[in-house]
């Protein structure tokens, strides 16, 4: 990664990393963009440490390639290579939980249990390694101003009155759930570039960004031209950075995403160049670009006004399957029935069921179409 600080390549010594640090030069990319003389100017030595230091960044930057049997090895060597969500059978079916050095997105409408589900998360990675967690901190980045305290707090009382049976264990919980709130696309990217740090000094075992696309449709509009490329790019920025530090530190990423409105167009019958619109359905925000980005797609949708549903949408490993649940006040609570099939398609057009409080109609109208 080009924003690796230098400080943490080993082979620099203290006196480059100063004198470079003193010209405001403290990652790789700095040193890349500098040329040989600004860096001879800068260093006061010979163009061979110079070279030398730029190879150095060079190979610091570049991802290392590894073999089949390397990577599964070192999959093995890993503390854990799922995050189990406390959801038996979606445990089950995702072959242990949330897979680590993954990003795994859980879209769903306003009001599904997106953040009920990530503070629920945030409470097991907390957790000791022999009762199901990661036994480290939570960085919750929060684009929404969504993430509530109380409700952490009240999920661990109540889902482990036996750990968390006194305000000083609530206290220590709670100090191990690093909130960040941001309001801009530029805020959002800048920390993540940064995450690297953060993860090594704070043992951040889990991060949660939630959610990935308020800021999106806020900043950028929806409609073709300059703002579509830098919304497109900005997605892609912010999916690589996440994905490295997934696979670096091999923790799990949980993104929340939220829900759009999609009108395909069709040809009439009487003239092939006109084309009219086609009764709407509610699948996932971002589209396909974002879509590809995620390991494994978890679309939660209503079923009625108590139950709600998880979809496994996505996933290397699991088949299509839907379970149903309720939140309660330890959190969400899957159906004792266990889970059902249902018949899968892309990812990125999968119809959510919403709840709406617009009458039914039967006409063409874009009330009816946006409330199915």
């Amino acid at each position: 990664m080009s924003s690796k600080k230098l400080r943490r390549i080993r082979c620099l010594t203290g006196e480059i990393i100063e004198r470079l640090a003193k010209n405001n030069v403290n990652t790789c990319k700095d040193v890349l963009s500098k040329s040989d003389l600004e860096l001879l100017k800068i260093l006061g030595v010979g163009i061979f440490t110079v070279h030398q230091l730029q190879q150095q960044c060079s190979l610091a930057c570049v991802p290392q390639c590894f073999t089949s049997l390397e990577l599964l090895e070192k999959r093995k060597k890993e503390h854990a290579q799922f995050f189990p969500t406390s959801l038996c059978d979606l445990d089950v079916v995702l072959h242990g939980g949330v897979p680590t050095g993954t990003v795994t997105e859980i879209a769903g409408p306003s009001g599904c249990g997106k953040t009920q589900f990530c503070t629920m998360l945030s409470v097991l990675a907390t957790l000791p390694r022999n009762r199901g967690g990661l036994e480290g901190r939570v960085l919750y980045i929060d684009t929404e101003s969504a993430f509530s305290a109380e409700r952490l707090v009240e999920i661990a009382q109540n889902k482990y009155p036996d750990l968390y049976n006194s305000e000083d264990k609530l206290c220590e919980m709670a100090q191990k759930v690093l909130v960040d709130n941001h309001q801009t696309c530029a805020s959002l990217i800048k920390k993540l570039e940064t995450l690297e740090e953060e993860v090594i000094s704070h043992k951040i075992r889990l991060i949660i960004v939630d959610s990935i696309a308020s800021l999106v449709r806020k900043e950028f509009s929806s409609g073709v031209g300059t703002s579509l490329v830098q919304r497109t790019n900005f997605l892609s920025q912010q999916a690589a950075l996440l994905k490295y530090i997934a696979e670096v530190f091999q923790i799990p990423v949980i993104v929340t995403n939220q829900i759009t409105t999609r009108f395909s167009r069709q040809a009439t019958e009487q003239d092939e160049e006109s084309t009219e619109f086609s009764e709407g359905y509610v699948t996932v925000a971002l589209g396909n670009t974002w879509s590809h980005n995620v390991n494994t797609r978890l679309i939660l949708q209503y079923l009625n006004d108590n139950k709600r549903q998880v979809m496994v949408a996505k996933s290397p490993v699991a088949p299509f399957t839907v379970f149903n649940y309720t939140i309660q006040k330890d959190g969400i609570i899957q159906d004792a029935h266990g889970a059902g099939v249902y018949a899968g398609t892309d990812p990125g057009v999968q119809q959510i069921n919403v709840r709406t409080s617009l009458p039914s109609q039967t006409d063409d109208s874009i009330s009816s179409r946006t409330s199915n």
